[in-house]
């Protein structure tokens, strides 16, 4: 991964996103993932240069269980993509080395084709503690992708705890993919994740699979019957699909066009970019009171007491909490 530079120049690495320059690209999108308050700063002042250039790019969340076969599905969508002329970008969610806390960058092996495909860009980022591991910069990665002229955003999710509804925040249309014969194919109810989904894909329909990919869309065609859609003008399609076979895919991209073509003309797009901005914001200012929790000394002393008072049953959370506050300004 390409080092951020000591002293980021803003001007170049500003002109080399909007370029598409691939190498300055790459080291914007570590700056952006700097923890390092002067990189930060800097960071900040890149993605307002860059500003007026985004927002034009598709955004696409996919998630599905480990297993499903969502980098395979991906890497082949995505080429079939980049050869009908489209420019790619898969943000790619890595699990965290749990020694090193960076990302263990399997996603450019798994996603063969697109990691070599020049109309392509595959960046794994480290998930970082973040919640359901869903990367604290991907938004922001997003952004210089598109100004990099990158029109497709693939973002890919681990598939574990709410990372589904923190992606689902931020694309325009949320692909689940399921496995065919999987057990209970109901499971994703309970989960809730059928909730969130724009559509539903079974993978893994080639070969013998295919019959029980098709028995279980059926379930999940049924199962959505009894579910409020979140749109009065889009009931969300069950479709089986093939990454390894490259099969209805095809007809799965024209469906997610479909949703774009039918929630812009509603107005829900955009109305729903406009509440991801005020949503995204409003993350922001929450991560900035935790990072002086984390960076002042006296107060992650304070808070370090007051954690210890609590557990021990002599502080009460709710005082705790009013102390901390306070400290804070709040």
């Amino acid at each position: 991964m390409n080092a951020a530079p000591a002293t980021p120049d803003v001007a170049r690495l500003t002109a080399g996103v909007l370029a598409g320059d691939r190498s300055l690209l790459a080291r914007a999108i570590t700056l952006v993932e700097s923890r390092k308050p002067a990189h930060q700063e800097a960071a900040r002042a890149l993605l307002q240069a860059v500003l007026p250039q985004t927002g034009r790019a598709f955004r696409v969340g996919i998630t599905g269980v480990p297993g499903v076969g969502k980098s395979t599905t991906i890497d082949q969508l995505g080429s079939n993509l980049t050869a009908a002329g489209h420019k790619v970008a898969v943000l790619a969610v890595d699990p965290s080395s749990t020694r090193t806390g960076g990302s263990i960058l399997g996603d450019k092996t798994r996603m063969a084709r697109l990691a070599v495909d020049p109309n392509a860009y595959v960046r794994p980022s480290p998930s970082a503690g973040t919640l359901g591991g869903v990367a604290a910069k991907t938004r922001e990665t997003m952004l210089l992708c598109e100004a990099a002229g990158f029109d497709v955003i693939l973002v890919e999710t681990v598939g574990v705890g709410q990372s589904e509804t923190a992606v689902a925040d931020m694309v325009d249309v949320f692909l689940v993919l399921m496995l065919p014969g999987a057990g209970d194919e109901l499971q994703g109810i309970k989960k809730g994740i059928i909730e969130l989904a724009d559509l539903i894909a079974v993978n893994k329909a080639e070969g013998e699979a295919a019959i029980r990919a098709r028995a279980a869309a059926t379930e999940y065609r049924a199962a959505l019957h009894i579910l409020a859609p979140a749109s009065p003008d889009w009931s969300p399609p069950v479709l089986t699909v093939s990454g390894l076979a490259n099969e209805g895919l095809d007809k799965l991209w024209s469906e997610i066009e479909r949703h774009r073509s039918v929630m812009s003309a509603n107005g829900r797009f955009q109305a729903k970019r406009r509440e991801q901005q005020v949503h995204w914001m409003r993350e922001m200012i929450n991560e900035r009171f935790h990072e002086r929790l984390v960076r002042d000394p006296a107060i992650r002393t304070a808070l370090d007491d007051r954690q210890a008072r609590v557990a021990d049953g002599t502080l009460s959370p709710s005082v705790a909490a009013a102390e901390i506050a306070e400290m804070l300004g709040l």
